[in-house]
C-alpha cells in the first residue's frame, strides 16, 4: 500500500464495521472513508471489504492488509513510547487514565497540585473506567481497580478500596418500612445479589443506573438506599451507612500502571509516585475506616 493514512482507513473500518462509525473514529465525514474505500479497492483490483448486513467485513485480501496495518500501527505506537521513554525533561505531555469518580471525588485536588507545581508538565485526564490500552498509547499513566491487570505493565500495587451500605441520614426515619428501596446497578441477572447481605435483604430494587455517580446523588437526595464506595459516601455529612452494615468489605486493590517503555521517563516516574502517595494518604478513608452510622 502507497501510504500510512490508506492503512489507517483499513483499521478503523475493521474495528468499527460500518462506514460511519468508521468516520467518527477518525474525525472525517462519512463520503470520505467511502471514496478511500473505492480508492483502496480500485488499486487492488478487487474488493479489500465487502458490504454484510448491517455493515462491512473484509475479505480474505483485507485480512492480510488489516494484519499488516496493525503491525505498522504497533511500530509506530512502540516509536512513539520510545522517543517518550528518550525524554529527560520535567516536562511535556502526559495522558492519564483515570475512573471519574476516583477523580471527582478522591483524587481532584491532589491532580490540581501536581499541575500547579509542574506547570511544564501537561497533564491530559481521560475518566474512564475501561482499561486503557497502553501498548497503544491511548494512555501513558492508569490508576484502576483491578484483581489483575496486564501482565506485562509495570508500577506499583497499593491496597484495596472497600464498598459499604448507605442512605440519606434521614431516610430511615422518614421511609416506612414497606417504602424503603435499593438503587443499584443496571442488571440483566434479576435481584442484585449483594442486598441479601444487606441490612435490608427484603427491600425491593426501585431505580436501577449505569453511572455511579447518579446512583450516589439519588441516595444524597433522599431517593433510596445504596451500595456504595466508602471514599465516595463516608465524607458526605449527609449520608450514613445503614444500622448494622457489615464491616466493608474489600473489592479490588487500586494499581498505579505505565507501560516499560516508559518506567524510567522522569516525568512518568514523577507522577505515579505522587499519585501512589495521594493514594496512601487516603488509605484508611478508601479502605472503609472512617465511616459512622
Amino acid at each position: 500500500m502507497e501510504n500510512w493514512d490508506d492503512y489507517r482507513f483499513i483499521l478503523a473500518l475493521d474495528r468499527s464495521g460500518t462506514i460511519r462509525a468508521a468516520a467518527l473514529r477518525l474525525g472525517v465525514t462519512h463520503s470520505t472513508v467511502s471514496r478511500r474505500l473505492a480508492v483502496i479497492n480500485e488499486r487492488y483490483g478487487k474488493p479489500v471489504f465487502e458490504r454484510s448486513a448491517g455493515g462491512y467485513r473484509k475479505t480474505e485480501l483485507g485480512a492480510e492488509l488489516v494484519e499488516a496495518a496493525q503491525q505498522m500501527e504497533g511500530i509506530s505506537f512502540s516509536a512513539d513510547r520510545r522517543r517518550k521513554a528518550s525524554e529527560t525533561e520535567l516536562s511535556g505531555p502526559i495522558t492519564l487514565s483515570i475512573p471519574d469518580v476516583l477523580g471527582q471525588y478522591l483524587l481532584l485536588d491532589y491532580l490540581a497540585d501536581f499541575c500547579q507545581q509542574y506547570p511544564d508538565i501537561k497533564l491530559s485526564l481521560l475518566s474512564s473506567y475501561s482499561f486503557a490500552d497502553l501498548d497503544r498509547s491511548e494512555a501513558d499513566v492508569v490508576i484502576r481497580g483491578v484483581a489483575k491487570p496486564p501482565d506485562h505493565l509495570v508500577g506499583r500495587r497499593l491496597f484495596p478500596y472497600a464498598l459499604s451500605y448507605y442512605c440519606r441520614r434521614d431516610y430511615l426515619e422518614k421511609t416506612e418500612p414497606a417504602d424503603r428501596r435499593w438503587i443499584a446497578a443496571v442488571t440483566t441477572s434479576g435481584i442484585p445479589r449483594w442486598i441479601a447481605d444487606s441490612p435490608f435483604p427484603d427491600a425491593p430494587v426501585s431505580m436501577m443506573s449505569d453511572d455511579i455517580t447518579l446512583r450516589h446523588k439519588a441516595a444524597l437526595s433522599g431517593h433510596g438506599m445504596v451500595r456504595g464506595a466508602c471514599y465516595m459516601n463516608d465524607p458526605e455529612p449527609d449520608l450514613m451507612r445503614l444500622p448494622k452494615s457489615p464491616a466493608p468489605f474489600p473489592v479490588a486493590d487500586f494499581w498505579v500502571l505505565t507501560h516499560p517503555d516508559l518506567k524510567n521517563t522522569p516525568r512518568i516516574k514523577l507522577l505515579m509516585r505522587f499519585l501512589a502517595a495521594a493514594l496512601l494518604e487516603n488509605q484508611d478513608l478508601i479502605e472503609g475506616r472512617h465511616g459512622t452510622t
